[in-house]
């Protein structure tokens, strides 16, 4: 879904049938009221946002977006006015992803969209592990299990993580040691076990997917 701010009737129309046709969801608003009323039901894919609007403008409503959380990564492309090098700039410096200026073509907006669409994209792989019910949030070092955040210790973390970045593969428990643990540590293999049962029993059903592999060690998947 992609969110048009703009107050003239005519363009926003424009802008979401040429969305539609080009194979997006969009949706318009003709001010900030209308806007946030819809960020409270749904986050967009991207956001186009015109500069100049009745009431909040576009760069009061990027700043809020940024400093906010759940939308501070939703990709924003500014629309400016023509010669407009001011709001370009405090645009991009308050973190806007791209910006048109007015009057633009409609088929260079869908072209924006879809390269800033790919540039956010690419910019997220790595950010996120799944397995399953599992979501790791590596920026923000949290782990959901079916949605709900679980309170991990740094080395659970650390072997979870391990784990799903190897999916499939058997490590033996000095492999472990070596790759969660200091090169040089000296503890028993035992400490890998220890750590394993309260990683499985943190994780719920879910830590089934961590299996033994008698006479070697464990595999994840």
């Amino acid at each position: 879904m992609i969110y048009c701010v703009e107050d003239d009737s005519s363009i926003r129309d424009l802008m979401i049938y040429t969305l539609t046709i080009a194979g997006f969801e969009a949706e318009g608003f003709p001010d900030s009221i209308a806007f946030w009323k819809a960020m409270q039901t749904a986050t967009p894919e991207l956001i186009l946002l015109d500069i100049m609007l009745p009431g909040e403008d576009g760069i009061t409503i990027l700043k809020k977006l940024r400093s906010f959380a759940p939308t501070a990564a939703v990709p924003v492309i500014m629309a400016t006015a023509k010669g407009s090098e001011y709001d370009r700039v405090i645009g991009l410096d308050l973190g806007a992803d791209d910006y048109l200026c007015k009057p633009f073509g409609m088929m260079e907006m869908v072209s924006r969209i879809k390269a800033v669409l790919r540039r956010t994209s690419f910019s997220d792989q790595g950010t996120f592990l799944s397995y399953g019910a599992i979501t790791m949030d590596l920026s923000r070092h949290v782990v959901l299990v079916g949605g709900r955040e679980i309170a991990l210790t740094l080395k659970e973390y650390d072997l979870l993580k391990l784990f799903m970045e190897h999916v499939g593969l058997v490590f033996t428990r000095d492999q472990l040691l070596s790759s969660v643990w200091d090169q040089d540590y000296t503890g028993e293999t035992r400490t890998v076990d220890v750590h394993i049962g309260t990683l499985r029993t943190k994780l719920g059903e879910s830590g089934e997917a961590i299996h033994t592999v008698r006479g070697v060690g464990y595999r994840f998947g």
